[in-house]
């Protein structure tokens, strides 16, 4: 027994250090990629209402059924309220969906969830433009609007009876 308890032992101990090998193995971008979160800064412009648009033309997923290797050209076009994404963030945060078993539209809704959680933009639309395979190809749009306050609903039906 004593034999079999060490064997099971060395077993957990050859585990644990192949998994510290491995996390010593990453190299420095895939640390970062598996660190990757949307991080924002403040809006420079707050109250001027401006478009940035993002293009992002190295998504990759895997599919969820298939586990083939999906490919797309990620675009976000949004209206900042008071943050704005951090550029270098986003790259690492799309990045991190290579290795994921997603069907495509889940990635971007999961990535317009995020993006609205992150930054709360007045207006934002993703559009997942999917490489064809298997003779078919997808697009995937979405799109988030702002709720307006009470306050910003009252300014705007003020405003619009002041063009009347």
């Amino acid at each position: 027994m004593s034999n079999e308890s060490s064997l099971v032992q060395s077993g957990t101990e050859a585990s644990l250090a192949a998994d510290n090998e491995t996390v010593e193995q990453q190299k420095y971008g895939e640390r970062h990629i598996n660190e990757g979160k949307l991080i924002t800064f403040p809006n420079p412009r707050i109250g001027r209402w401006y478009n940035i648009y993002i293009t992002l033309p190295e998504f990759t997923c895997k599919c969820p059924f298939s586990g083939y290797p999906d490919f797309a050209t990620i675009y976000i076009n949004y209206v900042p309220n008071e943050r704005v994404v951090e550029l270098k963030a986003i790259k690492l945060y799309i990045n991190s969906y290579r290795d994921r078993y997603i069907s495509h539209e889940e990635s971007i809704n999961q990535i317009l969830d995020d993006f609205v959680a992150a930054c709360d933009p007045l207006e934002v639309q993703i559009k997942g433009d999917f490489n064809p395979r298997g003779n078919v190809h997808t697009v995937i749009e979405v799109t988030h609007k702002r709720e307006q306050t009470p306050t910003q609903s009252n300014t705007l039906t003020r405003k619009e009876s002041d063009l009347k």
